[in-house]
């Protein structure tokens, strides 16, 4: 490959010209001194020392090597990638081209004095068909700056955290996963850094660079020492053992899903029990086989079982086996989940729902490993794993009588809290490039991907049926969506679909998306039923006590906002809906009365 400090963009016009004007971003960046505030676009930010987060990244290197320290900082500009994403699609003026949107992502990143805009050598863009594909460069990198000081120039590119972030930023606005690939770099040797963009696919060894975008355990060991070299302009590719045929059956990159991931590889060698938590339709029985793939039980059987899906009365010998002519229409014996599972892994979707009796039975197999089939007194003992799941609080069932206590605490050993995707929206795009090639191959279609629009809708709908309903969303899309089109709006939100009600923006005239006139006034009237509906319980409850008065509670509430605000006046006074002098007033009747802020 020649060096780049010859190169020239292609096309003049390619040169970077952002879609969002300098005005735009900067009236949307304040900052408050005396607070200890920056925010963009309502989202705190931080200004910090170059030097600090190159001692930070110099400190990772030494103290658990050049490969863990990549992957952290890779996944650290990932995340930052997609929330700037969102950001752009916010701001976005109307009419913006997509290439435009795109390349503005480098203005993000400049404005945080990152790195310089980058200059487009050339590209092919065509997101509707799933096509991009972009040639770049950037100069100024602070990352190189910080690793040449450090380590002096080496073999290996180092602009971590910018590639993390402009793999980020690139799949949120593509609706794909693109991954970007730096050939080129200073730490190398090379004038300026050149990245490539791609779709993963497109990429023939795309594992050599998505495993630093999974969160991996490491080890303290003993410092890896990077070695002075000279420099050099061949790109080195590090070594990994992991295969794309080996790749993980979840699938996710946000902060959010790499926390569970690294519970999962913590948890997933031993035999301890695990309780996955969450939402119905997060995703539970899929990490449940990613805990079990990454087991020393990997070999071993995995049976699943849906104790709501079970009547009560057959449930005992669905997990413990029955004897012939234990129970009226037994009329051979059977093995149940227990025998079957022996060695392996039994996951117990819904376990709230188990019965009483089921219960005990489930306490003393996880105690002793022993159980007796139903209408048998001869004992079995068995070796199996337990993973259980609930979509509701366990403890509040304990409470109702629902659900032993002694039992409970069993199943709590490592509890895994999967969190809801609206909290992993990072995610999204990698989920629907997923869905949509598992559709179009079960149903022979040829679907490119989803408009802008599209994507739009799917990153700000908050998906009250998290995984599971967006997996039913691809799939009535692609049954109604044509070949070699994207899917939009009206593929993907039918009229009786509870999507549809709870977009936030619909086609407007103009046949454009914008927000819904409604949406908002809905929203709010919600909102303000609930707190007033949670106001008047709390009120209620205050009053049942009937030793307690006004002024205590009034009282009580000056002080609950000055923690909030961390003794700020001003910011205490926002909270309670009152002016400055209003809210002085009533400290000094509180003074005046013996009460103390």
């Amino acid at each position: 490959m020649s060096k780049t400090r010859n190169r020239k963009p292609a096309d003049p016009a390619a040169e970077f010209v952002p879609s969002l004007q300098a005005a735009d971003i900067l009236k949307q960046l304040h900052f408050n001194p005396a607070e200890g505030l920056i925010w963009l676009e309502g989202r705190r930010m931080v200004l910090l020392h170059a030097e600090s987060l190159g001692a930070l990244r110099q400190e990772f290197i030494l103290s658990v090597g050049m490969e863990a320290t990549r992957g952290l900082f890779t996944r650290f500009g990932y995340s930052a990638g997609c929330r700037d994403a969102e950001l752009a699609l916010k701001m976005q003026p109307p009419g913006t081209s997509v290439d435009r949107l795109l390349i503005s992502g480098g203005y993000f990143h400049a404005l945080q004095g990152i790195v310089s805009p980058p200059t487009v050598v050339s590209q092919n863009l065509d997101i509707e068909k799933g096509i991009c594909f972009i040639d770049f460069y950037w100069k100024n990198s602070y990352e190189d700056q910080l690793h040449i000081e450090a380590f002096g120039v080496g073999f290996s590119p180092a602009c971590w955290m910018e590639v993390g972030y402009a793999s980020g930023f690139l799949s949120t606005c593509v609706g794909r996963r693109i991954l970007v690939r730096e050939v080129e770099c200073r730490a190398m040797g090379s004038d300026v850094c050149r990245c490539i963009a791609r779709p993963v696919e497109d990429w023939p060894d795309a594992e050599l660079d998505l495993a630093y975008f999974e969160p991996r355990p490491f080890r303290m060991s003993a410092p890896e020492q990077p070695q002075r070299t000279e420099a050099s302009t061949a790109p080195v590719r590090h070594d990994t053992t992991t295969k794309r045929s080996e790749r993980r059956g979840v699938i996710g990159a946000s902060v959010a899903f790499n926390n569970v991931m690294h519970k999962v590889q913590r948890v997933a060698p031993t035999t301890a029990t695990v309780l996955l938590l969450g939402e119905s339709g997060v995703g539970k029985s899929a990490f449940a086989r990613e805990i079990q793939r990454k087991s020393t039980r990997s070999d071993k059987p995995f049976l699943e079982l849906n104790c709501a899906a079970i009547p009560e009365q057959l449930m005992e010998a669905e997990l413990f086996g029955a004897e012939r002519g234990a129970y009226t229409g037994a009329g051979e014996a059977r093995r149940g989940r227990f025998q079957v599972a022996d060695g392996g892994t039994l996951f117990l979707d819904e376990i709230s729902s188990l019965p009483m009796t089921a219960q005990g039975k489930l306490l003393r197999v996880i105690q002793t490993g022993e159980f007796e089939p139903l209408g048998s007194t001869v004992t079995r003992r068995v070796d199996v794993r337990i993973i259980a799941a609930a979509n509701e609080n366990l403890w509040v069932a304990v409470g109702e009588g629902r659900f032993r206590q002694d039992l409970y605490y069993r199943l709590n050993v490592f509890p895994i809290q999967i969190p809801p995707l609206r909290e992993r929206r990072d995610d999204i795009p990698l989920l629907l490039e997923h869905l949509l090639r598992k559709y179009s191959e079960r149903y022979g279609r040829r679907i490119p991907g989803v408009t802008a629009q599209a994507l739009q809708i799917l990153l700000n709908y908050r998906w009250p049926g998290n995984v599971r309903e967006l997996e039913n969303v691809i799939e009535r899309g692609v049954i109604l969506g044509e070949d070699d089109q994207p899917l939009g709006y009206h593929q993907l939100v039918t009229v009786d679909s509870e999507m549809g009600a709870h977009v936030p923006m619909a086609p407007n005239e103009q046949g454009l998306l914008a927000e819904r006139r409604d949406f908002h006034l809905e929203s709010v009237s919600m909102e303000a039923a609930q707190e007033t509906e949670a106001l008047t319980l709390w009120a209620e409850g205050i009053v049942a006590r009937s030793n307690v008065s006004l002024t205590d509670v009034e009282n009580t509430l000056v002080k609950a906002a000055f923690r909030a605000a961390q003794g700020n006046f001003t910011h205490a006074a926002g909270l309670l809906g009152m002016t400055r002098a209003q809210l002085a007033y009533r400290v000094k009747k509180m003074e005046e009365e013996g009460g103390a802020r």
